[in-house]
């Protein structure tokens, strides 16, 4: 109890003598006055904090930017290779149009275009820009789906496949042995009344991409339309079909490219976020971060730079520029072909600056998103493309 007065006390007789000595003084300047060892009574003594700086808690003596970007958190990993689209932009034009295509990832060069900006200096000069190409071989609707509104979102209403189905689809997913098209068909328009959105299944044909693989990747699109039954028509028109690049994107259009990125696995968070290594001396960890928080509250703040899964993140480039579409890819492949991927020998894309993902990564393309108001639309003059070796 003596020893707990003492220590009361002691604490009071330091607030006086810090208010007293720093009543006129700015904060900065307070770290100049030590309040030195106060002996308390009953030969009790207490070792009192030396500067008065020390009341306040321990921080940085400098300032930096935090490392790493907080705007994709969480960083998780993708489930598959294909992503997800979970947004449509609106469509307006006349018919009816799949709003994206898909392709795979053949490489990069460069090309030399006429800049169209009206904002920019260099209004009808040539540029050099760095250019995508996207091996973009036929797609094939091969199912229509019918969405309802709900309560709890979009709902599936119904869905018919197409008479013929590919020899290749049977090794993405299984295949009814017995289906009675002209009867699902009906149904489908039966229920058109209660369906909003229509959208269809369509799927790969990688055996006439540079991929190495026989197995397609099934994906959903979105058929924009400025009515159900325009959507409809046109789903029953393309349905077992093939559809190609040129029938949906046009040259001059802006385009989103969502594609998952190259993985690197569990890393570290010198590697995961871009923090400083500590000294050599630093205790237990030297490629870690000095404080990942206090005492109280007991739980590690999302911001505090942590290990874990490094790339194979689902991303989205928006506002690609398409700058060229193609039908033979031998005239821009490169001299040997490109690197890891070889020569592309159908339809292709060109587009203006880098997409997501690594070399044969599948590519989906989307109308854009949020295209820039200055944006013309119109197709970009080139005037060379580069086809040296990339070897």
């Amino acid at each position: 109890m003596l020893r707990q007065n003492v220590r009361n006390d002691t604490i009071s007789r330091i607030g006086q003598v810090a208010s007293f000595k720093n009543r006129h003084q700015p904060f900065a300047d307070r770290s100049k006055y030590s309040l030195g060892r106060i002996l308390s009574d009953n030969h009790v003594s207490c070792l009192v904090l030396q500067n008065y700086r020390m009341f306040i808690l321990a921080h940085r003596k400098k300032h930096a930017p935090r490392r790493g970007s907080l705007a994709y958190l969480p960083r998780g990993k993708a489930s598959k290779f294909v992503p997800r689209i979970k947004n449509w932009p609106r469509f307006e034009g006349d018919g009816a149009k799949l709003l994206g295509f898909v392709g795979y990832k053949a490489g990069m060069t460069h090309a030399v275009v006429t800049v169209d900006n009206v904002d920019s200096p260099f209004k009808g000069q040539e540029t050099v820009i760095p250019v995508t190409v996207i091996d973009t071989p036929p797609i094939r609707p091969f199912s229509i789906r019918g969405y309802g509104k709900t309560p709890y979102g979009r709902k599936l209403i119904s869905e018919v496949l197409a008479e013929t189905l590919s020899d290749d689809l049977k090794r993405a997913q299984p295949l009814p042995k017995e289906y009675d098209h002209a009867a699902k068909m009906k149904e489908f328009e039966e229920k058109l009344d209660s369906i909003s959105e229509i959208r269809m299944l369509i799927h790969t044909q990688p055996r006439l991409a540079g991929v190495p693989k026989k197995k397609p990747d099934v994906m959903e699109y979105k058929i924009g339309a400025s009515s159900v039954q325009d959507a409809f028509e046109y789903a029953k028109g393309v349905l077992g079909t093939d559809v190609r690049i040129a029938d949906i994107i046009n040259e001059g259009m802006l385009i989103d490219s969502i594609a998952v990125t190259k993985g690197h696995g569990f890393q570290g968070p010198v590697r995961r976020w871009g923090i400083r290594i500590l000294q050599h001396k630093s205790r237990k960890t030297k490629r870690g971060v000095g404080c990942i928080g206090p005492w109280s509250p007991t739980n590690i703040r999302y911001s505090v730079p942590r290990p874990g899964q490094t790339g194979f993140h689902t991303r989205t480039s928006y506002n690609n520029a398409v700058i060229k579409i193609g039908e033979r890819g031998e005239e821009i492949t490169p001299s040997g072909g490109f690197v890891h991927y070889g020569v592309i020998r159908g339809d292709y894309v060109m587009l203006k600056g880098s997409v997501p993902g690594p070399i044969k990564r599948p590519i989906r393309l989307r109308y854009a998103m949020r295209p820039t108001k200055r944006h013309t639309g119109q197709p970009i003059p080139v005037s060379y493309i580069s086809t040296s070796s990339k070897q």
